[in-house]
């Protein structure tokens, strides 16, 4: 994921905070990650687009027409709605969720473990951060 977000022969833009503290990294324009206060990168919407570059199911919670409308606006992603998921994923893992066909629909933080999403019937799966229409 490191390589995909940030290619060694790409240049980025780092913006700081006033007291020098590197608070979000952007290339083209578009932010690709902030940088939290707990040392954890959260993602934008350019930085997930890169990380459609990863071989599929990495990094993605899948799901299909009855929530795509919800979750492209940046609404939250429910456990029932979710069809396939990566078996990596934990609580508090920056996550992509995408459509069926693989299109991008926000990107966000995964509130549940890969197979509570997958056996739940309830709850929220992923707390969403961005929306690709936002």
């Amino acid at each position: 994921a490191g390589r995909t977000l940030f290619p060694p022969a790409e240049s980025f833009e780092i913006r700081r905070s006033t007291s020098g503290r590197p608070r979000q990294i952007y290339a083209d324009d578009r932010r690709l990650v902030s940088y939290g206060v707990d040392g954890r990168f959260t993602l934008g919407i350019a930085g997930g687009r890169r990380l459609l570059g990863l071989d599929a199911p990495a990094n993605r919670v899948v799901v299909g027409d009855e929530s795509e409308p919800f979750v492209r606006e940046g609404k939250n992603t429910f456990a029932k709605f979710v069809s396939r998921v990566d078996p990596q994923i934990r609580p508090g893992d920056e996550v992509l969720v995408v459509h069926e066909n693989g299109d991008l629909l926000a990107v966000g933080r995964a509130e549940l473990s890969a197979g509570a999403m997958a056996d739940f019937e309830t709850g929220m799966a992923v707390k969403a951060r961005a929306g690709v229409d936002d």
